[in-house]
């Protein structure tokens, strides 16, 4: 376990992880790691086209009364909502998806906002979590083991409205747990997790900005839900406000294979991170991670050339799972590790190939995620 009291700018002075990075031509990663604005406006313009459509359908058919449609429209809605929060504005946050700089920062500003996201918060967590992946010393982002659930009444949840979530599994998002720690930061200052208070020690100024914008998180819903009440526009709150809490189930069952059932501190991306194959649908919404081990490897690559870069590396990289596949691989090992607490997956691997160049400052890049203190 980790020395929660280590202070993280002492772990960001005297702990290093020599990753292994499977070889790729400098040339060929800088082709990789360029970004489009035309990609990346197609990526993050038609998921918000898909939410005016959807949402759109669940606002007719309620003002109908056309309850089947409302509901089979709500859900729909619900479904592709809820990649919003730490998907969209993960990619967004890496600063990856469009060559233009502020059109990076204006959408996951916009994309936060409207789904209680905290990218802030995010970009300090996700910074340590990239660079220590896995090593509990320096990432309490993700903390193995986590539970891969399917127990009834939190599936019950991930079909409806996600209330409270479900114990040590940290890939769905609860509303309970998200409104309430807002409340608490805006109002107190106070972080709800340890590891937020960790990151934040000695980041005066960044944790200033946390505060604040959980204030304008809270300011934005309250107006919305005013405006729902006053004017009557019932639909309003529920295809905004309550959105990303409403049918999980797809963000949950695509995300947890991240990492889950696999090994910590180990130096090796393809033994701590899992890539799946999804259909076309879910790699849209899903933001195409779930080429998340190449994401892992080569963090500056956008989302949409990590497929791309897989066809590059594939022959020094483990077989992407499927969802079934993954899943049942995960299932296996929390099974065990019941009765084994020690027990951890160990990954096939094709044989290692070793670098015949020294290391190049591209491989190692997170694009923009880091905020200037950590940089």
């Amino acid at each position: 376990m980790p020395d929660e009291h280590e202070p993280l700018n002492k772990v960001r002075e005297t702990f290093k992880v020599p990753w292994y990075r499977s070889p790729i031509e400098p040339a060929r990663l800088k082709e990789l790691t360029s970004r489009s604005d035309l990609r990346g406006a197609f990526q993050t313009l038609g998921h918000i086209v898909l939410l005016a459509i959807s949402g759109a359908a669940t606002w007719i058919f309620f003002d109908h009364g056309i309850w089947v449609g409302f509901a089979v429209a709500l859900f729909v809605h619900g479904t592709m909502y809820s990649f919003l929060a730490g998907l969209a504005t993960h990619e967004l946050a890496h600063g990856t998806v469009f060559k233009t700089k502020w059109l990076n920062n204006i959408f996951v500003r916009f994309l936060s906002l409207i789904s209680w996201f905290n990218f802030l918060d995010y970009k300090v967590s996700h910074t340590y979590h990239h660079l220590y992946t896995l090593h509990p010393r320096g990432d309490r982002e993700v903390v193995l083991p986590n539970n891969p659930s399917l127990n009834p009444l939190f599936l019950l949840q991930l079909l409806t409205l996600n209330v409270v979530g479900a114990k040590r599994e940290p890939y769905s998002y609860p509303i309970v747990q998200t409104v309430a720690s807002t409340v608490k930061l805006a109002f107190t200052g106070r972080f709800s997790k340890e590891w937020l208070r960790a990151v934040y020690a000695d980041q005066e100024e960044a944790h200033r900005k946390s505060v604040t914008w959980a204030r304008l998180i809270l300011l934005f819903h309250a107006a919305v839900i005013a405006v729902s009440v006053i004017f009557r526009l019932w639909p309003l709150a529920l295809v905004v406000t309550c959105a990303p809490f409403i049918a999980n189930w797809l963000r949950y069952f695509v995300g947890v294979p991240m990492h889950t059932g696999l090994k910590d501190n180990v130096a090796d991306f393809r033994l701590c991170v899992r890539t799946i194959t999804l259909d076309p649908v879910s790699q849209f919404l899903y933001w195409r991670m779930n080429w998340h081990l190449e994401h892992h490897m080569f963090a500056a690559v956008p989302c949409y050339n990590l497929k791309r870069l897989h066809g590059v590396v594939a022959a020094d990289m483990p077989r992407p799972r499927t969802v079934v596949g993954a899943w049942r691989e995960m299932r296996q090992t929390w099974k065990r590790q019941q009765v084994d607490p020690t027990y951890q997956f160990e990954t096939p691997l094709p044989g290692r190939k070793e670098k015949e160049k020294t290391r190049d400052a591209l491989e190692s890049s997170l694009g923009d995620l880091a905020p200037k203190g950590l940089e």
